[in-house]
């Protein structure tokens, strides 16, 4: 659970529009907008490599100061150069600490699982899960136990056990998170070589139809010949 936030230095800006956008990039700056429902939007920019060091510190809160008071916000949105992948522009939206928020946090698989154990195969289609908690309750992280799944089965966002207060999760309990199924079999492998085999030695119809037809002439010119002895 986390219990200290990431801070992330804010600066308040008056340069707006494209062009001063374009300024603020240049200057080694990310242009911005903190926003909060009901409040009027705050143009800001973040130093770039503080931005990056706050999205690498594994955190989804963080804490800014705005207007000497100390306030939580989140990543809302990023959009990024078509081109070269450059963050353009970053959306942060503020959270209280009373009101609970909708959040995905990664999701993480724990133990080896009997099926893997078995030679099974496994593939996990579900990396984050969305959750409602308060931004002083975020976990780091949701784990799933595994050690328990065999071989042709599955787990499903229903399968996960949190013993987390006031965390609650709310993505579609059908999503399938991770199973595990058998490798290709021996004998699927020998049906196709002996099918590929088959392929190779057997006698088209042309080729048949031919020595059908010499064998024919072959009995034609013989039984000829018996008559002419005759």
């Amino acid at each position: 659970m986390a219990s200290s936030y990431y801070k992330l230095d804010i600066i308040n800006r008056m340069e707006t529009r494209k062009k001063g956008a374009k300024a603020i990039r240049r200057k080694g700056f990310i242009p911005g907008v903190l926003y909060y429902s009901g409040e009027d939007n705050v143009n800001i920019s973040i130093e770039k490599s503080v931005l990056f060091h706050a999205m690498q510190s594994g955190q989804r809160i963080f804490e800014v100061e705005q207007d000497g008071e100390s306030q939580y916000t989140m990543i809302k949105q990023l959009q990024y150069h078509p081109v070269t992948d450059d963050i353009m522009h970053v959306d942060l939206m503020r959270v209280r600490r009373s009101e609970k928020m909708t959040i995905s946090v990664p999701l993480v698989l724990v133990g080896e699982s009997i099926g893997v154990k078995e030679g099974g195969v496994l593939s996990q289609s579900l990396n984050q899960v969305e959750i409602s908690c308060y931004p002083t309750d975020v976990p780091e992280k949701i784990e799933l136990d595994i050690e328990d799944l065999e071989l042709n089965s599955a787990k499903a966002v229903s399968d996960i056990k949190i013993d987390l207060d006031d965390v609650d999760i709310i993505s579609d309990p059908t999503l399938n998170i991770v199973s595990v199924t058998p490798p290709a079999s021996e004998e699927e492998v020998i049906e196709d070589a002996f099918d590929e085999e088959g392929i190779d030695d057997g006698v088209s119809d042309s080729e048949g139809e031919a020595s059908e037809d010499k064998t024919e002439e072959s009995s034609g010119s013989d039984s000829d010949e018996k008559s002419e002895d005759s």
